[in-house]
């Protein structure tokens, strides 16, 4: 599998394998899980199962433990979709390191099997670099159907990180236990040494017991430094304002966990407009995530102001988004409700506004690389001191993969990072594929796929939109790029 992309569970019993090659002075590594809710949290420290609470009170969701086998570890978390609680509706399957980063493994590896078979339906292969944690994937229920999701989302904040965005409690002093209420708080050592990995089921490890455990702490405070006042932000309605407000506090969370923390960027959008995203734009999804990339731009962008295109069979230059005009540009350009925006027709469309786009022209079918050939060309045209971060929205429909590949890969030596975000549908060609292609200086894609994005918490979605720029800043600067 590809990174972000998603396949049905057909099977009733999982064993998420996470499997890796160490080395001299590598870390170890472990398997965790969480079970949330709709709300994307745990209920309780009791639904974050891993080595040190190896099996959840319901039984579904079981640490099993590591193997070694050819010089490959692996550490394994099994789930009984059948015997989960009704108000669980995803579980997210995580690891962590212990002792380094997961750049000093090598064929860090997530495989599936069905639990009574022991048949494998899916592999997912991870790249890291100076991560402590990673989320592998999720198995999610959607539609009365558990899914499952390729995520490779890494943490430069090891497992504490990880654990508590998801409401997870965490010691003070990592190693220390915290007295026993009636719903015990997870404990999250510190590195021990690892039992021999010839053992099929090693026991759980604990750390020593201290003669005055501490409370619990909170999740953790807000980032540092505060995220950036934007250019025009007081202009805005105080309910919008609110929300941008609380989304650039997150979207600053997520870079401080990347590494990342004041790191500046040039924001473009790009919006597919062709005919199968009428029910989206209808529905006030495009109008949704385009709010919630103005969070981003405000947070990275001084300028308080986005660069924006719309595509379908050509390309079209949108309007400068100024973020103290976006209500106004989100009634012009995105017009949610107006399903005539995709009545296609050869004639002009009469009426429009100073700056709207005449959506027939534009036409239905996908032609990305016409986008994203324009937005390379507007980079090298107006050049400007910060990389430039582009982030691409389209549901699907991916055909000129040969046109799309050359554009791309052209634009390696140019500081851009182009990241993807699939809506819903599939067949995103080759932007699932780019992670694993050869013969470039520097990874300058991302891609992921969401069945449902408005369904996805703030917190997740930055985390995901951002975990791979800021490794294409470091690479890229390394390479002369920047």
């Amino acid at each position: 599998m590809s990174k972000g992309a998603n396949l049905p569970v057909a099977v009733g019993a999982v064993r998420a394998v996470l499997g890796w090659t160490g080395g001299p002075g590598a870390p170890d590594a472990d398997a965790s899980a969480l079970l949330l809710g709709a709300d994307g949290r745990v209920r309780d420290d009791g639904d974050f199962v891993f080595y040190n609470q190896p099996r959840h009170v319901s039984g579904a969701v079981r640490h099993l433990g590591k193997r070694q086998d050819a010089g490959v570890t692996t550490d394994t978390v099994e789930v009984d979709l059948r015997s989960l609680e009704p108000e669980i509706e995803r579980v997210v399957l995580g690891v962590s390191a212990d002792g380094g980063t997961f750049g000093q493994l090598s064929g860090l590896t997530l495989r599936l099997l069905d639990a009574g078979t022991q048949r494998e339906f899916a592999r997912f292969e991870m790249e890291a670099t100076t991560e402590t944690a990673f989320i592998g994937g999720e198995l999610y229920l959607r539609g009365g159907q558990w899914k499952f999701r390729a995520i490779g989302q890494g943490y430069a904040s090891g497992l504490a990180g990880l654990a508590t965005d998801f409401g997870i409690s965490v010691d003070e002093e990592p190693g220390l236990p915290t007295p026993a209420p009636v719903v015990p708080p997870v404990v999250l050592p510190a590195a021990v040494p690892v039992p021999p990995p010839a053992q099929a089921s090693p026991a759980p490890r604990t750390p020593p017991a201290p003669p005055t455990p501490p409370a619990p702490l909170t999740p953790p405070a807000p980032p540092a430094s505060p995220s950036r006042p934007a250019k025009g932000e007081a202009r805005l309605p105080v309910d919008m304002r609110k929300r941008l407000s609380l989304r650039k506090e997150q979207v600053a969370v997520s870079l401080r966990k990347h590494g990342a923390e004041g790191v500046t960027a040039r924001v473009v959008l790009i919006l597919d407009a062709s005919g199968s995203m009428s029910f989206l734009y209808a529905k006030g999804v495009v109008s949704d995530v385009v709010e919630r990339m103005a969070a981003v731009a405000a947070q990275l962008d001084d300028d308080g102001v986005m660069q924006a295109w719309t595509f379908a069979s050509h390309a079209a230059r949108l309007p400068d988004l100024a973020l103290g005009e976006l209500p106004e540009w989100l009634e012009l350009h995105v017009r949610v409700g107006e399903l005539s925006l995709f009545r296609r027709s050869r004639k002009p469309r009469k009426g429009l506004l100073p700056g709207q786009v005449d959506m027939r022209t534009v036409g239905i079918q996908n032609e990305e690389q016409k986008a994203i050939a324009e937005v390379r060309t507007y980079v090298r045209e107006h050049p400007a001191a910060d990389p430039t971060l582009v982030l691409f929205f389209s549901d699907g429909g991916v055909y000129r993969n040969n046109e799309i590949e050359r554009e791309l890969r052209e634009a390696v030596e140019e500081p851009i990072f182009w990241q993807f975000v699939g809506l819903g549908r599939s067949d995103y060609g080759v932007l699932e594929r780019f992670d694993a292609l050869p013969g470039r200086r520097v990874d300058n894609v991302g891609f992921f796929a969401v069945d449902d994005i408005g369904g996805i918490p703030d917190p997740e979605l930055y985390d995901r939109l951002l975990s791979e720029f800021p490794a294409w800043i470091t690479a890229a600067r390394r390479q002369g790029i920047l």
